[in-house]
């Protein structure tokens, strides 16, 4: 069985890293179920029912062969007119960064649009985006754990190219653990 952490390669076939990048569906937009990789199986496991009143406003998954300062994959929210199911394997243009502060330590989010999405794929960064999509990105990762009395704090969006050093180095960070055995989910 393939793990789609370890074993799908993150380069897209045309396009160049960090800019361009695979990113794997785990949770489709307009859900209010927190799906997450379990990190040993490669499976899709149910990690909670939001206890909020919101949904995620994009598709949210993650990039192969990452490691965030989290000690999980790198987050991404991909942008696109359709909700994508989950263990979706799509390829994604980076577009800009929103970084958050999570239980105390740096949570960033890779903010990308589908490649193949002829309406999404027009807009080339962050920039470019109507400003009430920020704002409804922002309120969801504001509110989705205040109910759990668990607090978030997101900072503003930042262009594409800080998304790129975000990529740059997770992808070097996975790298560099999965050389020394430190990865979940791969035989020694």
């Amino acid at each position: 069985m393939i793990h789609p952490w370890h074993d799908v390669t993150p380069a897209t076939e045309n396009g160049e890293l960090p800019r361009e990048f695979k990113a794997l569906i785990e949770i489709p937009r307009g859900s209010n179920l927190k799906f997450e990789l379990d990190k040993g199986s490669g499976l899709l496991k149910l990690d909670r029912v939001l206890s909020s009143a919101v949904y995620y406003p994009a598709n949210y998954g993650f990039i192969p062969q990452t490691l965030a300062e989290d000690d999980d994959p790198l987050d991404v929210l991909v942008y696109c007119t359709e909700d994508i199911p989950p263990m979706t394997l799509c390829n994604a243009r980076a577009v800009g960064l929103m970084s958050m502060v999570d239980h105390g330590d740096p949570d960033h989010k890779i903010i990308a649009v589908l490649k193949e999405d002829p309406i999404y794929n027009e807009f080339k960064g962050a920039s470019n985006f109507p400003t009430h999509i920020f704002k409804l990105l922002r309120r969801f990762f504001n509110d989705y754990k205040a109910l759990e009395g668990k607090e978030v704090q997101v900072d503003e969006i930042l262009p594409a190219e800080a998304a790129h050093a975000i990529i740059e180095d997770s992808l070097a960070r996975y790298y560099k653990a999965r050389q020394t055995g430190k990865i979940k989910g791969l035989v020694s």
